[in-house]
């Protein structure tokens, strides 16, 4: 679409919880999990409603930005530490840097209204993402380090001609997609007039330390230059290829077919990214004993003991990593990847996690996206249990979900709950142009998703 519409922004303010309570006043301590995000990108996601109907007349955008603002105020006094920032105490005689939340610090989390003179279909209709949908988030280009002098939560409303899009960026060392999510839940149900007490998870506060450790944790650097880097994301194309229940059953059948050890039953999500991996390896004609990588994000708190409630605040998250050679996971069968895996995920043990936590207290580092993934790796994150669809502002269920520009690089996939419901998924995959196309063609791929 040549000269296309761009998103203006009309209005923006500044929200802070009611509290009266004194731990508002106490620094709120970042636990290694958090302090390890620091140079990496906001958390950025979103969802798209339509509006209530082309022929009601008493749908008014004021009351809704209003309604919206005012359930947001009481949903931060749960979340209070969002409408803080991040601020760093330095000692140059130690070479180091303590770096905390200031809950009393900066305006508030920001509220932008903005609009776009396009439609749902504008949106959806495209095979590939449109640009236009990053600008639909606030902290463009942003580490979560600028939290020092950023809001550490924005939510930007963009009012299209027949629908309403609620971007949320949220400070990813504040948060993991759990805590993300949970947020986004709890601001529903409190918009909706539920109580958030009974039937959500509210947020626990309790920082995580490996035994021994914490929660003063401190950095060994005095100077942003030596941990904190600008990845820029290089010329992607971004595209959602959706899977059916039906196909997943298939996939998962499949793939339990081929497996070795059948008292360990390959997950649906297992097979599924078996499928990505062999499929994004085969479109980029990589061959020969290279080694590659896999990695999914998985949840910590159910696997360190004792358990972490699911209200846990903060990053509890790591990385299963598997790794192969091009030819074996060309040659294998789904079920054989699949299985590789699943052993990364269940080497995610409680004694393997406090292990990788104790090692990082000893030698603290922060994450640079352009080298924490090797080339040609294929990194699969979010998690298509989180419930997105459930989130009602009174305008419906969310139509789709759509991501920023936030931590993306040749082969990211990010996996939804499908829209359809019924155990469906959508994958976001992110790869460079050609590669796309090549996939687009891939047979064995093609023949699982849905095309539309």
């Amino acid at each position: 679409m040549s000269n296309s519409p761009i998103v203006k922004h009309v209005s923006e303010c500044f929200i802070k919880p009611k509290l009266n309570d004194d731990y508002s006043k106490q620094p709120y301590y970042l636990s290694p999990g958090d302090l390890a995000m620091l140079s990496a990108h906001y958390i950025q996601k979103g969802l798209l409603f339509t509006k209530s109907s082309a022929t009601d007349q008493d749908f008014s955008i004021q009351t809704f930005l209003e309604k919206l603002k005012d359930s947001l105020t009481r949903t931060l006094v749960h979340f209070y530490p969002l409408a803080g920032q991040l601020a760093t105490q330095i000692d140059e005689h130690q070479h180091s840097s303590f770096i905390f939340i200031d809950c009393e610090k900066g305006p508030g989390a920001r509220f932008i209204h903005a609009t776009l003179n396009m439609t749902i279909h504008d949106i959806l209709s495209p095979i590939d993402v449109p640009v236009v949908v990053k600008s639909f988030f606030d902290h463009h280009k942003s580490v979560n380090h600028d939290g020092h002098t950023r809001p550490l939560l924005s939510v930007q409303v963009t009012e299209l001609v027949d629908g309403i899009f609620i971007g949320c960026s949220m400070n990813h060392s504040v948060a993991d997609g759990t805590s993300y999510w949970n947020f986004w839940n709890i601001w529903s149900e409190i918009h909706m007039q539920h109580n958030p007490n009974s039937k959500s998870k509210l947020p626990i506060h309790k920082r995580w330390f490996p035994e021994g450790y914490g929660p003063r944790v401190t950095l060994p650097f005095t100077h942003t230059d030596e941990f904190i880097s600008r990845y820029e994301v290089p010329q992607l194309r971004e595209r959602i290829f959706h899977f059916s229940s039906e196909s997943i059953s298939k996939l998962k059948m499949k793939a339990n077919i081929d497996v070795e050890d059948t008292d360990k039953e390959i997950s649906s999500l297992q097979a599924l990214s078996a499928l990505v991996w062999k499929s994004i390896t085969r479109v980029r004609c990589l061959s020969g004993d290279e080694k590659i990588t896999c990695t999914m994000d998985a949840n910590l708190r159910q696997r360190i003991d004792p358990q972490l409630p699911q209200g846990y605040f903060g990053n509890s998250i790591w990385v299963a990593k598997a790794t192969a050679t091009a030819d074996q996971v060309n040659e294998h069968s789904l079920g054989w990847v699949a299985e590789l895996l699943q052993k990364a995920v269940m080497e995610l043990t409680d004694k393997t996690v406090k292990s990788v936590f104790e090692a990082w207290m000893k030698s603290p580092f922060v994450y640079q996206i352009d080298a924490f993934f090797e080339p040609n790796s294929t990194v699969i994150g979010s998690s298509p249990r989180f419930d997105m669809f459930g989130n009602d502002f009174g305008v419906g269920k969310p139509v789709v979900v759509r991501s920023g520009y936030a931590n993306k690089f040749p082969g990211k996939v990010t996996t939804y709950p499908g829209s359809e419901g019924r155990r469906s998924i959508a994958l976001e995959i992110c790869l460079p142009p050609d590669v796309m196309t090549a996939l687009e063609s891939d047979d064995e791929f093609r023949s699982y998703s849905i095309h539309v």
